[in-house]
């Protein structure tokens, strides 16, 4: 079993910052890509970032510039830096990581959500 846990989601006025962070933990025998996702009400589930167990990044057009994802791959952790934060921002972000497991049994996981709100 794997489990991915967020955290440092919260409350922030608009312009200001928050790091959302990921631990993944379990059978674990290597982690490829990891990342986070986010879903407003109403609206469909987004890729906000991913990056790869090398390092390269991928971000949504409406993030770019404003956040940034890393990760430890010692740790099995990754982080969204998040900066200049608006409104549209506000949402529930998900981790995810696509996991090879001990057993040889490769999958995606998922992190319950952490919420993100943003006061104007």
């Amino acid at each position: 079993q794997v489990q991915l846990v967020e955290s440092g989601g919260g409350l922030v006025q608009a312009g200001g910052s928050l790091r959302l962070s990921c631990a993944a933990s379990g059978s674990i025998f290597t982690i490829n890509a990891m990342g986070w996702y986010r879903r407003a009400p109403g609206k469909q589930r987004e890729l906000v970032a991913s990056i790869t167990r090398g390092g390269r990044t991928n971000y949504a057009d409406s993030v770019k510039g404003r956040f940034t994802i890393s990760r430890d791959n010692a740790k099995n952790t990754v982080n969204l830096q998040m900066n200049s934060l608006k409104s549209e921002d506000a949402s529930v972000y998900y981790c995810y990581a696509d996991v090879v497991a001990r057993g040889g049994y490769g999958a995606d996981y998922w992190g319950k959500g952490t919420q993100v709100t943003v006061s104007s």
